[in-house]
């Protein structure tokens, strides 16, 4: 049928100019009988006679041409089938809709140890490591190597259509090439690749605090002891380059050991104990992948910072341009310092003192907190006379009745600009300041973020893997309850009492209580001592609790959500409603299904802006960050979040479930 419908061609083909030809050599024969009769006569008899003489020949030529494309054709066919039955490689032709095997050579018999043919033998059964959907897919290379029978195999492969129709039944063609040597030669160069660590003891000041000499090397004799023993397996080298720093240097290998998988040495280090009581902790920085040494202990570095600003008592993997983490989990006690504070709050009274103006922002959909601690800069950039503004957030947001009371103050006469108006104000000369929040994205212009201005960063909110680099200034410090904590710490040594008005002071003390739940959680002596300081300058705690009452339909609104929430693994309650109920009444609820006895998390799913949010709540004992990350949220320990773009509520209830399961699954 093939060979029938190749000769139509042919014909159609060949005989197609021969036609117009002579055709357009007649007309023009036909034509001069309009000027001359006997002219034209003569010229229709040559036409005439040349198409009769070179029609007699037509057939035999094609003939000729037929019989040769034939014989060629058959040589190639002939050739194609003896070239896949000898290849040096093992080929195999299936089905890709069902698997099934329609043919084979004898190396790929040899390859699978078959003897006897493959006769209604599927593919994916006889090799369960080979996926096929690449080549369903139009790929002309598997992604992976395919392991049969202790040998590593890179399979090439593509799509032929069976019969006349392009559009039907189709048949896989793969091609086997061994690269076993090659696979073993690439394992053992990512194997013999350099890791380095860096080790810190979270906690030794608070461990060897008030030991005599004996007691105190006693305590370092444990830590050294305890390194060595975990790390020796490794053929590693551990140096000691500071009292309570450690260097690690070893190669790849070892990190696919079980005791590396989540690094035990987080747990057995908690044995450490000094005559004091106190428990030690560490944190590890891993840095792997890098191009140069340098370049490893830049990661090895950058990892370390992100441990401690995430709490410390964790391992933080940087592998390349990537974070990972291990760890974190445990309750984050207070281990918080004045000196930290009293050096930030010099170093920002120095950068206003050069700065021409300053731009504050937070994350977006600002809340109490956001607002408290845009409060506090504002006032101390005008104890410094320089002019500040704060980006306005859409209609509507949480803290929106608080900046409204804000906005009504002379002092905040024409503060509030729009994110355009900031993007075009912000130059070399301006320092933005961004509170409560690390991560660009989540700023309400990350734009400014690279305008050259200068950035200084206030978060209690523990480092994400996306955070603002380099900036002029960090004050970051997961131990704080709130970043209005953290501002009012820099208000008490850059301003006097009388220079904080009664409103901003106000706005601080609400988001502390915003993010404190009424000074029930996550409170350190140093969330008392800020509370002291501002009640001092006036905050009315009357005023406060105004601003956390909610009307009738929203507290329908968020006991409805409450009404729909089920217990999952006992201790964790989950609820979500398809209402636009808003952030706050959904952290509300959140918040009050802790009080249900038993429950140690709570979260609540709600859609907003076209996107499903997750509020997370924790009364201590389940890191809600953790999970959070998972879904590629954040927060802190107690207080976490996440969005999911483009799914419903319904289509993410399931995956915060997943989050969870993993989570208890890795504590185990």
């Amino acid at each position: 049928m093939q060979q029938q419908t190749f000769h139509q061609t042919i014909s159609r083909l060949t005989g197609l100019g021969f036609r117009v030809f002579f055709g357009t050599c007649l007309l023009f024969a036909v034509l001069t009988g309009l000027f001359n009769v006997w002219l034209s006569v003569a010229e229709v008899a040559v036409v005439l006679a040349l198409y009769l003489y070179l029609n007699s020949g037509m057939g035999r030529r094609k003939k000729s041409l037929l019989a040769y494309l034939d014989q060629v054709s058959t040589h190639v066919d002939a050739a194609s089938r003896r070239a896949m039955v000898n290849s040096p490689l093992p080929v195999v032709i299936f089905r890709p809709d069902t698997d099934d095997i329609v043919w084979c050579n004898d190396r790929f018999l040899h390859l699978v140890g078959s003897q006897d043919g493959l006769f209604e033998a599927k593919l994916s059964e006889l090799i369960p490591s080979l996926q096929t959907q690449w080549i369903a897919e139009g790929h002309h290379i598997c992604d992976r190597t395919v392991e049969v029978a202790d040998r590593q195999y890179l399979v090439y492969g593509s799509l032929v259509s069976v019969g006349d129709d392009p559009q039907g039944d189709t048949l896989a063609t793969t091609y086997w090439v061994d690269v076993t040597e090659y696979a073993d030669i690439a394992d053992r160069y990512e194997s013999s690749r350099p890791i380095l660590m860096i080790i810190q003891v979270d906690n030794y000041e608070d461990l060897t605090k008030g030991l005599d000499e004996g007691e105190r090397s006693s305590v370092r004799t444990q830590i050294n002891n305890l390194l060595t023993d975990w790390l020796s397996f490794t053929g590693g080298m551990l140096c000691r380059y500071d009292r309570d720093h450690f260097l690690f240097l070893m190669e790849a290998k070892p990190l696919q050991d079980p005791r590396f998988k989540k690094f035990s040495l987080l747990e057995d280090f908690r044995a450490v104990q000094s005559p004091n009581g106190v428990t030690a902790t560490l944190s590890i920085g891993v840095g792997r992948n890098a191009e140069t040494p340098n370049q490893l202990f830049e990661y090895a570095s950058l990892a370390l910072d992100m441990a401690l600003s995430r709490g410390g008592d964790q391992v933080v993997i940087k592998n390349g341009t990537d974070f990972s983490f291990i760890g974190g989990r445990a309750k984050e006690t207070e281990r918080r310092t004045k000196v930290k504070s009293r050096v930030v709050a010099t170093a920002f009274a120095e950068i206003l003192d050069v700065t021409e103006q300053v731009i504050v922002m937070g994350h977006k959909a600002p809340d109490l907190d956001v607002m408290g601690a845009v409060a506090g800069v504002v006032a101390m950039a005008r104890k410094k006379n320089v002019p500040v503004h704060i980006v306005q957030a859409p209609h509507p947001y949480p803290a929106e009745a608080m900046a409204l009371r804000l906005a009504a103050t002379p002092e905040y006469k024409n503060l509030f600009i729009q994110p355009e108006q900031a993007r075009h104000m912000a130059g070399p000369n301006t320092t933005v300041v961004v509170v409560d929040t690390n991560r660009p994205e989540q700023t309400q212009a990350p734009e400014l973020l690279t305008s050259g201005a200068k950035i200084v960063v206030i978060d209690h909110h523990r480092r994400a893997v996306s955070y603002i680099e380099n900036p002029s200034l960090s004050f970051q410090d997961p131990y704080a309850s709130s970043a209005s904590e953290l501002v009012t710490e820099l208000v008490q040594y850059n301003l006097d009492p009388s220079d904080l008005k009664k409103v901003e002071a106000e706005a601080l003390l609400s988001g502390i209580v915003l993010d404190t739940k009424a000074f029930t959680m996550r409170t350190g002596s140093r969330t008392f001592e800020v509370a002291a300081f501002l009640r001092k300058t006036g905050a009315d705690t009357t005023d406060v609790k105004k601003f956390f009452q909610n009307n009738l339909a929203d507290t329908i609104t968020k006991f409805h959500i409450i009404q729909q929430a089920e217990v999952y693994r006992k201790t964790m309650a989950i609820t979500w409603t398809n209402r636009k109920v808003g952030r706050a009444i959904a952290g509300q609820a959140a918040d009050e299904l802790l009080n249900i006895s038993g429950i140690d998390a709570s979260f609540v799913l709600f859609p907003e802006d076209d996107q499903t949010y997750l509020s997370s709540r924790s009364s201590g004992k389940t890191n809600v960050q953790v999970i959070s990350e998972m879904l590629g949220g954040g927060g802190n320990a107690a207080t976490a979040g996440a969005q999911f773009p483009g799914i419903s509520v319904e289509e993410a209830l399931p995956l915060v479930k997943g989050a969870i399961d993993r989570y208890f699954e890795d504590e185990t």
